[in-house]
């Protein structure tokens, strides 16, 4: 673990305003700095970073925070990788955790192939500015339209024809070969000692990290040799095919500015786009799109726009491409350009505005799409393959995660199928229960093989239950040691025995017992409130000796994962304190478990519309579209200004939120 001191240390070390200047172009305002806001696309600078206190905000999006989160963000890393990375850049020692002997080996492996990928990623960088075989690459390069700047961006390079170029570079420089074959960058020759490059007279592309670091390289054929067009690495410790995208770390940035990432097949294609400001945009590396893939880009962005060629190998992708992202849960539209282009052939042609504005008018749901291509290959006018279709856009349907998307889905595909077929959408739902459930079981057949391969207990097994005598100590009603609770309820919770009766009573007037959906956090809500009724004390003190699951509860909700260090008091003067502003806390807690109510009862009410008559439809439609408004209204308003301040708010400090009640608070 990382000692708090030295997360201070880190922190402090940092500078906030060259960090974000990485990714956003900063001017100064005042005693800050203003750009455009690298979480949502704008046209007028709402994004401030305040480097006294060593915070950024956006009063764009409402998005926040400081030197930490924005790297995690940014990069989409966790937190202590986050504090790493800036360890490395600002000089400052983190101890590495006694490691075992296997995890030091594997470790220095790792960085091995990591520093011989990047010695080949300049040595072939080199050999196309300056070595003159490379010649026919830079006229190639040249006639894509591409200038030196984007050669150097994109690390752009050529491998030399000789043989073993890379090989006899790499041992003057004294590169240990060992890891240049774990990187399958040299292959040990088959006729006696010494080795022989793995790419030989190819363009190369190098493939990056997420986090900018080169895990491998694919290379173009430049003339008309009978071989492959493209080779790639092949899988090594560091680069796994099935999880990596091409051009995500030049795109991520993009991809969440715009909520939305652009899916196209070719390394020239994610180059030319970028070249013409659509940087939202990346390629699959050449590989079939896996789950590993479409996880990395939900990543970044919920809508996914797949362009895939007009022929089979490429319908045949695209197919699978949607039930892959379906699975994830992004939102899936489908663009096919016109006949004989790509997206690198038309964005040159026509340029970003065209494209932007066929993208916006052509891009078309998956239902869409499908039905499309089956009017197209004349499917819809014969009984068996409209029959077909229906079943095919249903399994599709069935990958989707969320309910209430899947029965959207449904009714969009009965209204479209409904001048070519008879009956009700009933039918299509029994139809795409019956397919889900089979998933379900194909599913749950794979897990079983997968446990038993591994020589696990299946789930369920007798060695994986609870153990009889572990169970007598749970509550009858507790809900299991994996149920995972709400953090936002056990915010209220911690509040009102925080607090005690002031807030309680704030707090109260807002919710019911009926908003929780934790079992045992709702009995202690409704404790509090049986106190609250007879006067009695409610605090952390009383609820910490009482008998059952209270005292267990109450280390739940007061547990702190991550508190500031005295030395950053003392550093900057302020003191941060998890309830500066406690009701602003409780309104936002109060807003998330509303929330959650209203889409749980949501969820419900499509349930019963599948089997409800026509009247009661009716019915539940209005229901449905008052719980729609509620939730709407709740996500469109900021909590601060949806829910009434409490009595006791200064008339002065109302615009500041600051309450009288953190004095009393404090002192109870």
């Amino acid at each position: 673990m990382i000692s708090e001191a030295k997360k201070e240390e880190v922190r402090d070390a940092a500078d906030i305003v060259e960090v974000v200047s990485d990714y956003v172009k900063l001017k100064r305002s005042g005693s800050g700095f203003i750009g455009l806001c690298p979480y949502h696309n704008e046209k007028t600078p709402s994004f401030h970073v305040t480097p006294r206190l060593g915070i950024y905000k956006c009063f764009g999006c409402g998005e926040s925070g400081d030197v930490f989160k924005f790297v995690m963000d940014q990069e989409g890393i966790g937190f202590n990788e986050a504090v790493r990375q800036l360890a490395d850049r600002y000089g400052v020692f983190i101890p590495e955790e006694e490691p075992s002997e296997e995890q030091s080996e594997s470790y220095q492996l790792k960085e091995g192939i990591y520093h011989a990928l990047k010695f080949a990623g300049i040595f072939y960088y080199r050999n196309l500015i300056e070595n003159p075989e490379a010649e026919k690459a830079l006229q190639y390069l040249e006639k894509r339209g591409y200038n030196q700047q984007t050669i150097k961006d994109f690390g752009l390079g050529y491998s030399p024809s000789g043989g073993s170029d890379l090989w006899h570079a790499s041992q003057n420089a004294g590169v240990d070969e060992q890891y240049l074959v774990e990187a399958d960058l040299i292959k040990p020759s088959q006729r006696g000692e010494g080795f022989y490059d793995t790419f030989r007279g190819r363009l190369m592309f190098p493939i990056f990290s997420p986090s900018k670091r080169v895990i491998a390289f694919a290379g173009r054929i430049l003339g008309n040799e009978k071989t492959a067009k493209y080779i790639n690495s092949s899988q090594t410790k560091v680069y796994n095919k099935s999880e990596v995208v091409y051009g995500v770390n030049f795109s991520k940035n993009d991809i969440r500015k715009h909520k939305e990432v652009i899916l196209v097949e070719g390394y020239t294609d994610v180059i030319t786009l970028h070249e013409h400001d659509i940087k939202n945009v990346v390629a699959s590396s050449g590989t079939a799109l896996t789950p590993g893939q479409m996880k990395i880009l939900h990543r970044f962005g919920n809508r996914i726009v797949m362009i895939y060629d007009a022929d089979n190998a490429g319908q045949a992708a695209m197919k699978r491409g949607i039930d892959i992202a379906l699975a994830e849960g992004m939102e899936v539209q489908l663009l096919e350009l016109p006949d004989g282009e790509d997206p690198d052939s038309f964005v040159k042609q026509f340029g970003k505005e065209s494209f932007e504005e066929l993208k916006n008018k052509e891009a078309k749901d998956f239902v869409d799409f499908l039905m499309l291509k089956a009017d197209e290959e004349g499917r819809l006018d014969k009984p068996i393959e409209l029959s077909k279709v229906i079943t095919e856009i249903l399994e599709a349907i069935a990958n989707i995660p969320e309910q209430i998307q899947r029965q959207v889905y449904v009714q969009h595909l009965h209204q479209k199928t409904q001048k070519f077929r008879r009956g009700t959408d009933r039918e299509l739902f029994e139809e795409l229960d019956r397919i889900f459930a089979k998933k379900k079981q194909e599913k749950n057949r794979d897990r079983l093989r997968d446990e038993r391969r591994e020589g696990q207990s299946p789930a369920g097994d007798e060695s994986t239950a609870i153990p009889e005598e572990e169970k007598t100590k749970l509550p009858a009603d507790h809900p299991g040691p994996l149920v995972k609770k709400p953090h936002y309820e056990k915010e209220l919770i911690r509040l009102m025995i925080t607090y005690g009766k002031d807030m309680v009573t704030y707090i109260c007037s807002l919710t019911n017992e009926k908003l929780f959906e934790d079992v045992e956090l709702r009995r202690f809500y409704v404790d509090i409130v049986e106190r609250y009724k007879n006067n009695q004390e409610i605090s952390i003190e009383v609820y910490s000796g009482m008998a059952n699951s209270f005292p267990r509860l109450v280390g739940d909700v007061l547990l702190e994962q991550h508190s500031a260090s005295e030395r950053h008091h003392e550093k900057t003067g302020i003191k941060y304190e998890k309830d500066k502003f406690p009701y602003k806390t409780a309104k936002s807690s109060i807003m998330a478990m509303e929330l959650s109510f209203f889409k749980r009862k949501r969820e419900e009410l499509a349930e019963k519309l599948r089997s409800a008559t026509p009247d009661e439809k009716r019915a539940i439609s209005k229901i449905q579209s008052d719980i729609q408004d509620k939730i709407t209204q709740r996500e469109k308003m900021d909590s601060d200004d949806f829910y009434p301040d409490p009595e006791g708010v200064s008339e002065e400090d109302k615009g500041k939120k600051v309450f009288k009640y953190e004095m009393k608070a404090k002192k109870s």
